[in-house]
């Protein structure tokens, strides 16, 4: 009977071992978002967004003008994308 309690305890230190990195790794990826511009990653993940969803329209989508229409909406988005990555 003994052997299954030290199992037990066991499993319950590695449990909190891995909840203290999860805990960590959470911290450092607060403060690397803290450090960078929340307005300019705000505006990237938005811009992100849209490209999906205009891809999503344009897999979809029958119209030879609103294919046109919807390709170069992506890239233009491609291009500004494009810029906030030369801006780091």
């Amino acid at each position: 009977m003994g052997d299954a309690g030290e199992g037990l305890v066991d499993a319950e230190s590695r449990l909190a071992e891995r909840m203290e990195e999860r805990e960590q790794e959470k911290r450092k990826a607060r403060q690397a978002a803290a450090a960078g511009d929340p307005e300019r990653n705000r505006q990237i993940e938005s811009t992100r967004l849209a490209r999906t969803e205009l891809q999503r329209q344009l897999e979809v989508t029958v119209h030879e003008a609103r294919k046109t229409q919807l390709g170069q909406a992506i890239a233009e988005l491609d291009r500004r994308l494009a810029e906030f990555a030369k801006q780091k």
